[in-house]
């Protein structure tokens, strides 16, 4: 596998439109009612239009992301609880995701510290099964 500089990447790739993830990027999970921000406590050392550039590692809860709002998945216990107590009317909780593996979809011939870069194309999932998707790559 060819390791290819960062700032040598052109948008393009096999005819399909990518592009990097940078900290300050959106992501929306399918049960949350609101968007929220992919974030980094630290670079990685690479930047991609003078932004630090994501990985698929990037995916801890509460340190790159965050809730999401209410959470509206009847996967979820607290939601559960909730909808339950309102004699079954579905009743939103806070959004604390629970994501326990790295993104998919990662650029695998785009290494930062060992680890695939993150692309707009890249997807996760919540373990209460809410879809977790880039709504914007950050680079604005």
């Amino acid at each position: 596998m060819e390791i290819v500089d960062i700032e040598s990447i052109e948008k393009k790739s096999s005819g399909s439109e990518y592009s990097f993830i940078v900290v300050g990027s959106s992501i929306n999970c399918s049960f949350g009612d609101k968007d929220t921000k992919l974030t980094a406590p630290f670079s990685h050392g690479y930047y991609f239009k003078d932004k630090a550039v994501l990985t698929i590692a990037d995916f801890i809860p509460m340190k790159n992301i965050f809730p999401f709002g209410q959470c509206s998945s009847l996967s979820n216990p607290t939601v559960v609880t909730a909808t339950a107590a309102n004699n079954g009317r579905l009743q939103k909780m806070p959004c604390i995701p629970v994501i326990t593996t790295p993104w998919i979809g990662g650029k695998v011939d785009v290494l930062v510290e060992n680890q695939p870069a993150l692309l707009n194309t890249c997807k996760n999932v919540c373990t209460w099964c809410g879809q977790i998707t880039i709504t914007k790559d950050g680079q604005e």
